[in-house]
């Protein structure tokens, strides 16, 4: 049994062939999407944070709005970039939107990817310390905001405030309890799932990561899930934690499917440069007719090791069109692999 979400991307663009030509067609297309995907009985809906682009960027008011018209899905991202994040106001946000969905809220964060402009980190007001990489500034920006989520107290409050303050030092608020253990830690290299793991964060695998071993995707993947959870157990974490990747699954059940996605049938992984130096492996599209992909599915070593896949979808192609292409891989995939 797994876990499945949508993980969308929240591209717009202003050409006639886009469903979503604004961006408020995105915002309001996910909101329908989500509902729509919690109806057919989907268990997540995720969002892709990108900043100076024509995609999803601000993620708390959508997923605000998710959650307030929404009561069982879960609603998260993949990833959010923390060197753009204030993380005690990340933490309020966060906290509002956890409390409106009713604590489903399942955020992804990670020091984010190949931007649209310069560092544009630092366009946000925000610098690496000396001796930093926005990297480490990255992943301090996120233990900084896991602490305020622990709900403690560390801001000493004025003798004279406006309002009668509870006893002792200040948190932030809302808080939301619960909403520490919810945190994913986008990764895309063996040493950070390990560094997730020790701080206690659950881990999310893209379609894409560092090519450490020359071996496909599916199988770094796997090898990458197996020293998370290991470093995760010899941390001394009781909690269960809990493991996603991505993958883009289109099964061609009609001519449309096939007009779109059929020239992808034979998908492979490729290696190519992440940023100017990084060499990684993209992941391949799984394409094909229900039985088939069930095949192919069968020998994703990747997927086998997560409890929860995120599923990409075209997001420019309407909600009705992804809500056929989710309800697909419910109804003709997931039951044949044991999945539901």
């Amino acid at each position: 049994m797994k876990k499945i979400g949508f993980l969308s991307f929240g591209h717009w663009s202003p050409n006639a062939h886009s469903s979503t030509r604004t961006a408020s067609d995105v915002l309001l297309q996910s909101i329908d999407l989500a509902v729509a995907a919690e109806e057919i009985g989907l268990d997540g809906a995720y969002f892709r944070v990108h900043h100076f682009a024509r995609q999803a960027a601000s993620p708390f008011p959508l997923l605000a709005a998710i959650g307030a018209r929404t009561s069982t899905i879960e609603v998260g991202t993949g990833v959010i970039d923390m060197r753009y994040e204030n993380p005690l106001y990340m933490a309020e946000d966060a906290g509002a939107a956890d409390l409106i969905s009713g604590g489903r809220l399942q955020l992804g964060v990670s020091r984010g990817s190949p931007e649209q402009v310069i560092d544009g980190w630092r366009l946000f007001g925000y610098r690496p310390a000396p001796g930093e990489t926005d990297g480490d500034m990255a992943r301090r920006h996120t233990e900084a905001f896991l602490q305020v989520l622990t709900g403690e107290g560390f801001a000493r409050p004025n003798p004279r405030p406006m309002f009668p303050n509870p006893p002792g030092l200040l948190r932030i608020e809302p808080h939301s309890e619960g909403l520490r253990d919810r945190i994913w830690w986008g990764s895309a290299s063996n040493a950070t799932a390990v560094w997730a793991a020790e701080l206690g964060l659950n881990l999310q695998s893209s379609t894409l990561k560092e090519d450490e071993t020359g071996e496909p995707l599916h199988v770094q993947q796997r090898k990458q899930i197996e020293a998370y959870r290991e470093a995760y157990q010899k941390a001394g974490h009781t909690r269960e934690p809990r493991v996603s990747v991505s993958r883009s699954i289109f099964a061609l059940t009609n001519d449309l499917d096939r007009a779109y996605f059929g020239r992808d049938r034979n998908s492979q992984d490729y290696v190519g440069l992440l940023g100017d130096t990084t060499r990684s492996v993209f992941g391949r599209s799984y394409t094909a007719e229900p039985e088939a992909l069930v095949k192919l599915l069968r020998n994703d070593e990747a997927i086998e090791a997560a409890d929860t896949l995120l599923l990409t979808i075209p997001n420019q192609l309407g909600v009705d069109y992804n809500t056929h292409l989710l309800e697909s891989i419910l109804t003709h995939v997931a039951p044949e692999l044991g999945w539901r």
